[in-house]
């Protein structure tokens, strides 16, 4: 009797063991680094989960002395030292200025602020404060974010500050870049391989298990582009040609958001 309770634990354990591994490979995340996982979901979706607190966000730019050419995601990390990167913003036909707002410590490559809703700020002033913010200015003292931090990428909002959908339904269909925010203050760099409209691709997200509460629109299109270089591990996501279904190769941006490991670490 004692034996065969023995067994019927050990059974038990093994089932809880296996429903275990099964959630895990399920759930769709994997660690590359600690504080640093991807997720690969259903309709060609890809999430850099990366904890802000050991890894550090930054703005490079063509534009910046010193730098003067454009470069993929990837040519970016490689040049700076990073591990992932993914679209600033949207930029003008000189291939250089962002659609908007954008600026850092030392430099300025737009300093209008225009109608769109959201900036994302980092590198704060005070330490105390968060390292990574998206401000939503219809619900949030944007001034005095743009006060508090030095870094400054303004972007076309995809979620209300209630966590509603705010896109029409188009019908043009394309990739998607964006970045994002989860409810633990986490970072997250969103990429949609397939062709969706926004409003769709921001209804795939939010179906997603990712806690998500603030979301800005990058970048749609060819141009789109992730990348993600941890260890010996390469992930490269490229916008889909037209409206098809193949990526095409990736083209040199003039400006990324990228991470890199925080000094100290």
């Amino acid at each position: 009797m004692a034996r065969r309770t023995r067994l019927s634990t050990a059974a038990a354990v093994a089932t809880l063991l296996l429903w275990s591994l099964g959630a895990l490979a399920q759930d769709g995340w994997t660690t590359l680094a600690p504080g640093l996982e991807l997720g690969e979901f259903a309709d060609g979706i890809h999430v850099l989960r990366i904890d802000v607190g050991a890894w550090e966000l930054v703005l490079l730019s063509a534009s910046a002395e010193g730098e003067g050419r454009l470069r993929t995601a990837r040519g970016w990390c490689e040049d700076h030292g990073a591990v992932a990167a993914v679209n600033a913003s949207m930029y003008q036909t000189d291939y250089l200025s962002s659609v908007s707002l954008m600026r850092m410590a030392g430099h300025v490559n737009n300093p209008r602020l225009s109608k769109d809703n959201t900036v994302l700020v980092c590198d704060p002033v005070d330490p105390a404060e968060p390292p990574v913010r998206i401000v939503d200015r219809t619900c949030e003292d944007l001034d005095a974010a743009l006060r508090a931090y030095r870094t400054q990428v303004q972007g076309i909002r995809m979620l209300s500050c209630h966590g509603n959908n705010v896109w029409d339904q188009q019908p043009r269909r394309h990739s998607t870049a964006a970045v994002g925010l989860d409810g633990a203050g986490r970072l997250l760099f969103l990429f949609g391989a397939r062709a969706l409209s926004t409003h769709d691709f921001i209804e795939r997200l939010r179906a997603l298990p990712l806690d998500l509460v603030r979301c800005m629109y990058v970048e749609g299109g060819p141009p789109a582009q992730l990348y993600v270089g941890v260890g010996g591990a390469r992930h490269e996501f490229v916008g889909a040609v037209a409206a098809g279904l193949r990526m095409g190769e990736a083209s040199p941006v003039p400006n990324v958001l990228a991470i890199r490991a925080r000094t100290g670490r």
